[in-house]
Parts: structure tokens; sequence; C-alpha cells
């Protein structure tokens, strides 16, 4: 199987692990703070991988500016509204609401990076949509308009967008150079200070869970969720774009859902199954050999 496939399959692997990941890191520790410490160490560790293998480090004023916003975008306030979200929303609702990234991810690119819309990658990120409403189709059905769904929903929203256009960054900077390694170390090592400002600024205690649920999960969302996940995935959006990247993150609420299953007891229903062949449909569309672009083109 060739590169592509591989960039493809192990972030939506790891993420979709994550929704169940995050839960042990939600409760005595405040989730902006939770974030602070996710991407500080992350960081820190990708600036002393990039050091001992000698990978260039010196980039200049501009780029270290447009490393410090996908920093701001993608590794600091896009995951400090998914964890404030998760407080209003369930998690299942959120998982849909990230799936209309691939229509973000178009249409920012086409207006940032003046990029052609991908019709095929659309018809598919539709299937997969439609997949993923049916899998949460109870949760939507047993969802009533208050005011804390309104604020989740709100947050939410905003988490996508900020997501969306921390993608176009990436993609932004890898047209320009910068390798999506050393992008990830100072971006995240960014992302990490600017929400330990924004801690100190909202006067967030600055706690510290010694449990093992807390310090594993933290080190399996720094490591796995964060280093690896995004490594490969930004990678594949340096590879084929912002919108034919984005897929992979329709494919998380069927890995999801397999987790709930195993530690959950979730229950599949007709529905949920229905769901998950419209997501594979979308899947093979998104991913097949075409003549001007696809995920198997090196």
């Amino acid at each position: 199987m060739n590169k592509n496939f591989w960039l493809f399959v192990i972030p939506a692997l790891i993420w979709g692990s994550t929704w169940f990941t995050i839960k042990f890191q939600l409760g005595n520790v405040d989730p902006l703070v939770s974030v602070v410490y996710r991407y500080l160490l992350a960081g820190t560790i990708m600036i002393g991988f990039c050091l001992l293998l000698n990978k260039k480090m010196k980039f200049s004023l501009k780029d270290h500016g447009f490393m410090a916003l996908q920093g701001f975008l993608l590794f600091g306030v896009n995951y400090w509204l998914v964890y404030e979200a998760e407080v209003y929303l369930a998690s299942g609702l959120i998982a849909v609401a990230y799936s209309t990234l691939v229509f973000l991810n178009s249409g920012f690119g086409a207006i940032f990076l003046k990029r052609a819309i991908n019709k095929q990658v659309l018809l598919a990120a539709l299937f997969g949509l439609s997949g993923t409403i049916l899998i949460f189709g109870n949760e939507f059905l047993g969802l009533s308009f208050n005011q804390e769904t309104i604020v989740g929903t709100v947050i939410t929203a905003l988490s996508v967008v900020i997501a969306s256009l921390g993608n176009i960054t990436s993609a932004r900077n890898s047209a320009n150079a910068i390798p999506v390694i050393q992008a990830n170390a100072y971006g995240m090592l960014y992302g990490g200070i600017w929400m330990f400002l924004l801690a100190l600024i909202l006067d967030r205690p600055f706690s510290f869970d010694t449990s093992p649920a807390y310090v594993i999960s933290l080190a399996y969302l720094t490591v796995f969720g964060s280093i690896i996940a995004f490594g490969t995935y930004l990678t594949l959006i340096s590879r084929v774009g912002a919108d034919k990247a984005a897929y992979a993150l329709v494919v998380i609420p069927v890995i999801a859902i397999v987790i709930s299953t195993i530690f959950e007891n979730y229950q599949i229903t007709v529905y949920a199954g229905l769901g998950v062949l419209l997501i594979l449909i979308g899947n093979v569309l998104a991913i097949r050999k075409r003549k001007d672009v696809s995920l198997a083109k090196e």
C-alpha cells in the first residue's frame, strides 16, 4: 500500500480513540490547563526530536509568525473549545460537527489558497456526513434546544471553523517550504504558550492530577493524539490538499463507535449499521484513483 494510504489511516485510527481518551482528562484539572500541558509537552518533545536529527530550525520572522498562527488555531484554541464543548454536548454530536470540516477546508482553500473545489471529495463528504448523522440519530432526536445546547453548539461551530483555518494555515506553510515536522514542533510549542498566556489572563488554576488515568491519558494524547496523528495528517495535507485530507476525520465516528461498543457497551442499531456503510462508501469515493488527483498520487 502507498504512503498516502497510511497517512490517511493513522490519524483516523488515533483520533477515533481520542474521543474516549479525553474523558480521562476532564474532572480535576481545568480543560484549558490540560491543553497547556498537552501542547507544551508535545512541542518540547518535537523540538528535541528535531535538534537530535539536526533538522533545520532557523526560519524567518514571517515563517515563525505563520507557525505561531498555526499553533494558535490548530494546537490551542481549537482543542480548548472542544474540551469546553463536551461540557454541554455529547461527544457524538461534536464528531458530527467535525465531519463538516471537509466542506470548510474546500471553501477556505478556494478563498485563501486559490485551490479548485474537489467535487468528488464533497460528494464523499455528503455520504460521510449522512452516515455520521444516522449513527448518532438517537442523540439528535433527544436533543432539546435549551440554553446549554445553544452555548455548546456555538462553541462547537467556532471550534470547527478555527480548526479548518488551522488546516489551511498548515497547507500554506507547507506550500512555502516549511517542513511539516518543524512546523508542528514550533506550532505545538507556540500553541502551548498561547494557551498558557490565556490561562493566566482567565485566572485558571494550574493544578495537576497525579492519578494513573490522567497521566496515562495525557501521555497518549500528547504522543499519539498530537505528535503522531498531526504529523501524519498534516503531511497528508501537504501532499493531497486540505479537502481530501479532512475526509480522514469523517471516518473517526466509525472508529469511535467500535471503541464505545467494546468499552462502553454501546449497542449498534440498524441505523448505525447503515451509517457505517454510508461512511465506507464515502471513504471509497474519497480515496479512489482519478487521473487528475488522488490519494494514491506520489
